[in-house]
């Protein structure tokens, strides 16, 4: 309705030599057999995107790949950190005990008498 008749697409006019026929019969056979080319591409696109099917297997594929390389990272730096870790920390925690064994009992029998009164109050 609102293109002019006779209008020729974008499309059209972008290929050299559009809007004339070529007057060499090869030159011709060229043409179309590259328009079909062409055509069977953008179709099998087409299809492509319309596959919701295999759209959804490459999706989820993708997110179980990530998923994994996530968890072989997490998992690696977990080891990394914890057998170091907790280590370093019972030495500390022990470190400061022996340093101040009086502290370290008072809050031993502030924690047990804690828990004392909890079970027996039930």
């Amino acid at each position: 309705m609102g293109e002019e008749q006779g209008a020729v697409s974008a499309s059209v006019t972008d290929q050299p030599g559009a809007g004339q026929t070529p007057d060499d019969p090869q030159q011709l056979r060229v043409d179309i057999e590259r328009t079909r080319e062409d055509l069977g591409d953008t179709v099998a696109a087409l299809a492509e995107k319309t596959d919701v099917k295999a759209r959804a297997r490459d999706k989820v594929a993708e997110v179980r790949e990530t998923i994994n390389q996530r968890r072989t990272e997490l998992v690696g730096r977990a080891r990394e950190s914890s057998p170091d870790g907790a280590s370093s920390a019972a030495t500390q925690v022990r470190a400061k005990a022996q340093e101040n064994p009086i502290h370290t009992a008072a809050i031993a029998a502030f924690v047990g008498g804690f828990l004392l009164g909890r079970i027996t109050a039930r």
